[in-house]
């Protein structure tokens, strides 16, 4: 499986070679999709029956700042700032991470931030607006789910990728190890169409280390928690 890899990903993934974990997922679930003669229909592999999600993303652009009340008014009449809606499918959902505190507290130490999962989901509640920036304009967001997979794969943008080097967020996130419930996240048309919308924990992937290397720790439960690094 290991040099089927190496060989699919044209070597971007290699045995002697550390890479993201999250990347890597990403690229397996796809990849094993098209191998299974899978097509852009969600039900068309056991990939997608299973971890293929949907979402509505609504998108505005973000008015100049230096245009007057008058001008904005009617900016918003025009289609370039009206806000615009479409559905797009997801194999996972990925969430930001609060910065990290740029000073230590009071004893000298560095603070370790904490945040709860629900907090990060609150992203995709349909109300969460968030700013995206592009060379040439930027945008406003917001998410809502509207079907839920059979099942969820979360993801965190620990790492941050500058001119000079990486950088990896050490943000610790509560995570409830059962009954994580979505049914805030889902669209109000979509409510109804869903008989379950919590999940379990059944599997977590930490890395350990600096960014540009360290290790993975893979954690599954079976009964009980194993644990394994990769």
């Amino acid at each position: 499986m290991l040099q089927a890899v190496v060989i699919c990903s044209e070597k971007k993934y290699q045995i002697i070679k550390q890479s993201d974990a999250n990347e890597f997922l990403t690229f397996l679930l796809n990849n094993l999709h098209v191998a299974l003669n899978g097509t852009n229909k969600t039900p068309s592999s056991i990939i997608y029956k299973t971890f293929r999600g949907r979402m509505r993303v609504f998108t505005r652009k973000v008015l100049p700042v230096d245009a007057s009340d008058e001008a904005r008014r009617t900016l918003l009449e025009t289609e370039e700032f009206r806000e615009k809606v479409e559905e797009l499918p997801f194999l996972k959902l990925t969430m930001e991470l609060p910065p990290p505190p740029l000073y230590r507290d009071e004893l000298l130490q560095n603070v370790i931030p904490q945040v709860p999962l629900g907090t990060l989901l609150s992203k995709f509640n349909g109300s969460t607006e968030k700013e995206f920036k592009t060379y040439n304009a930027n945008f406003i967001k917001r998410f809502e789910l509207i079907r839920l997979p059979e099942y969820l794969i979360v993801a965190y943008s620990r790492f941050e990728k500058n001119r000079f080097f990486v950088e990896k967020n050490p943000t610790i996130v509560n995570f409830p190890i059962s009954n994580v419930d979505l049914f805030d996240c889902l669209a109000e048309d979509a409510r109804s169409l869903h008989k379950f919308t919590t999940y379990d924990l059944i599997c977590n992937v930490v890395h350990d280390g600096q960014p540009e290397g360290g290790s993975s720790r893979v954690q599954v439960i079976h009964n009980v928690w194993y644990g394994k690094m990769v």
